[in-house]
């Protein structure tokens, strides 16, 4: 087996290959533009194809591919062969610069919120030169942003770019503030931890729930679930161990930095999280995690579940979005030090992110609102809908002072020690960990933990990048003026904690109580997607984002138009999955064992003096439940209907929330109740037993 440090980022055209096949002024140029976020120089590209192309040919490719993210939720490719046709019949490999920097997918058959019509279907997608080709399906793929004919965003990326910009801008002013006027740039850095489910291939192939909509629409938990948290960090189960290392080695050759992998809390669900890094490849890195995860999965004999909620009753599935700022010189913006109380830097940078998430909390909401989610968020093992910061108690303590005006001693980090001489003391974070926080900081950076499994972190640091630079652009404007700088950092702090403290909190965030403290302070407790998208389009969103550069009015507008779109559908498709599984498979099965109940029933009445009480109560208990099913199947589909009849975006999808998911969850509440006493032989889907206890 070949050594890690031999196969990792093979399959990229990183920095090490550049260096090796670029002209050193070429390499140079190039190197400039990815270093510090200059324009391409279009005058190299002709000479970074003719390398890229030779050195992708060498791996085996035959094709590439300007691979981008729609707003679909999954990347994109189209593939063009390198093939020329010579005079004399034959072919040449050829890859110019002006195929490099751009190519034209067709743009109206994507998610566009009305920016692009049938009629109008010319888009571009343009070369990020920040993010490294790389050789995947013996095709060379090259990360490119996605816009349209008149340059609106349609993708993922080039907002994340755009808020990227806005930050490195408006930190820059910051860092230099302090006298670090070496710093060129600033880069916000990301760890985006991903978990998954891992479910049989032959059990998944029998449940078209999970085919169509990657969930389980019915199912009655089995005796045991997760209650003796005896799957958690759990020893790894050969099979899983096996596709978990033919998964890193795949994802080493990308030059995906997979860390660390575990088994989860729920049966069959694990995690992987990574090294983080700059956030547009922390973005690339992490789609190419999913599609590796559900490639290798099937090489194994397994499906990987990326749905936030495929099972009710256990745990479902999150990415924590870990985030935070560096300079190119090394300084992290977040790291508190030995003695926060003497870091200047690291306190206003707390008192930004304070301000910044309070001021929008229902930005961070919108960023993590899909159908998908919504199961998730609230239930035992995520974060509450509701947006709350927690510090721990030495960071607030210390912010609380600086507030009121109070001197503050550092805490002297504990040692601890476990009662054994043999066992080395250990010493203690600044910080215990809060799972019940959705933004939690952690040492020198923000956990985010609302972000769903299946979705794109794009948006998320979308969000956070724009918000944190436009408390920055606040801040800065006024530290410029300043007199006293001291004395004005700490003013901004003090008035910080003053107005934004609200935020701040470092309780249990299941708990009921939260949720009414969380009202009494003012907080948003955005409950759903179609609660929280519109908002998006507030005025005061729309001069945020505008002000940065990075969504446009038209932009945003049809981002919501979108989302909403994405979440009837979603919606719909389960609608119409759980309408056909009730009356192609479940009444039929719940009929035929019926029947024969009461052929039983009719054997011993002829038979005389045998007593059928027991078969009398199964059938008066599932034909209730058999008729249940049929009339709200039948109510459900015309539901869908007249949802599908409606025009307006919104209303159609609260009409997907309000009525047409509540009654998905009334069918399913019967179907369950009799999937409890069906027997396995007569029911037609795997139960829940067979799907997570059989890997």
């Amino acid at each position: 087996m070949d050594k890690v440090s031999e196969i990792f980022g093979i399959n990229v055209f990183n920095d090490s290959v550049m260096r090796e096949r670029l002209p050193e002024d070429v390499y140079a140029t190039l190197k400039s533009t990815i270093k510090e976020g200059k324009g391409i120089d279009s005058s190299i590209a002709d000479t970074v194809a003719s390398a890229m192309k030779d050195w992708a040919i060498e791996k085996g490719a035959t094709h590439f591919t300007h691979w981008f993210q729609p707003l679909t939720g999954i990347t994109a490719e189209k593939h063009d062969s390198f093939i020329s046709p010579t005079d004399d019949g034959h072919v040449i490999m050829e890859f110019s610069g002006k195929e490099l920097i751009k190519g034209e997918p067709d743009a109206s058959s994507f998610p566009s919120g009305g920016l692009r019509a049938t009629f109008e279907a010319r888009g571009y997608t343009a070369w990020d030169p920040s993010s490294y080709a790389f050789v995947k399906d013996e095709t060379l793929c090259i990360p490119t942003a996605f816009c349209s004919y008149y340059g609106e965003a349609l993708d993922q990326k080039t907002p994340l770019l755009r808020s990227m910009a806005a930050i490195n801008k408006q930190a820059l002013r910051i860092i230099k503030l302090f006298g670090h006027d070496d710093v060129k740039r600033v880069n916000v850095t990301v760890g985006p931890e991903q978990e998954y489910f891992l479910v049989d291939k032959n059990m998944y192939d029998k449940r078209p729930d999970l085919i169509f909509c990657g969930r389980t629409l019915i199912g009655s938990m089995p005796p045991k679930g997760q209650e003796m948290d005896d799957h958690y960090f759990g020893v790894l189960k050969p099979r899983v161990a096996s596709f978990m290392r033919e998964l890193d080695r795949e994802l080493w050759k990308l030059g995906v930095l997979a860390k660390t992998e575990h088994n989860e809390a729920a049966p069959a669900q694990h995690e992987l999280a990574p090294i983080f890094t700059t956030t547009n490849i922390a973005a690339d890195h992490n789609q190419l995690t999913m599609e590796m995860m559900k490639k290798t999965a099937q090489k194994h004999g397994l499906v990987c579940l990326l749905h936030e909620k495929p099972y009710d009753g256990v745990n479902g599935s999150g990415k924590h979005n870990n985030w935070s700022l560096s300079t190119d010189t090394g300084i992290n913006f977040l790291k508190p030090g030995k003695e926060p109380d003497k870091n200047p830097l690291f306190l206003l940078s707390l008192a930004a992110v304070i301000k910044a998430v309070d001021e929008h909390q229902e930005l961070l909401r919108i960023s993590v609102a899909t159908a998908g989610n919504d199961h998730r968020l609230g239930a035992n093992e995520a974060p509450p809908a509701i947006i709350s910061i927690f510090l721990g108690e030495e960071l607030t303590h210390l912010l609380e002072s600086i507030e009121n005006g109070e001197h503050h001693d550092n805490a002297k980090r504990e040692r601890m020690n476990m009662g054994s001489d043999i066992i080395p003391s250990i010493r203690k974070d600044n910080t215990d960990r809060n799972r019940t926080s959705p933004f939690a900081f952690t040492g020198n950076k923000f956990e985010f933990r609302m972000l769903g499994s299946a979705s794109s972190i794009s948006d998320t640091n979308v969000m956070l990048n724009t918000m944190v630079a436009d408390v920055f652009a606040e801040f800065a404007d006024r530290l410029e003026k300043a007199e006293n700088f001291d004395f004005e950092v700490n003013s901004i702090i003090k008035e910080t904690m003053d107005n934004h403290k609200r935020i701040i909190f470092n309780g249990d965030g299941y708990s009921s109580e939260w949720e009414k403290e969380a009202e009494r302070r003012g907080l948003l407790n955005l409950r759903s997607t179609v609660d929280a998208i519109p908002l998006l389009k507030s005025e005061e969103n729309i001069a945020l984002f505008s002000r940065h550069g990075v969504l446009s009015r038209t932009e945003i507008n049809s981002r919501v138009d979108i989302i909403l779109e994405n979440y009837a559908k979603t919606v719909h498709i389960e609608a119409l999955t759980l309408i056909e599984m009730m009356n192609r498979e479940v009444i039929p099965a719940i009929t035929a064992y019926t029947d024969l109940l009461c052929t039983a029933v009719l054997n011993k009445n002829s038979i005389g003096g045998i007593n059928s009480s027991v078969e009398r109560e199964l059938i008066a208990r599932l034909s209730a439940a058999n008729k249940e099913i049929y009339s709200l199947t039948g109510e459900l589909k015309m539901a869908v209907s007249s949802a599908e009849r409606t025009k307006d975006v919104l209303e159609k999808a609260t009409m997907y929330h309000d009525t047409i998911l509540k009654l998905m969850g009334d069918i399913r509440k019967y179907a369950d109740s009799a999937e409890s006493v069906v027997p396995s032989d007569y029911w037609p889907y795997p139960s829940y037993g067979d799907l997570l206890f059989n890997i």
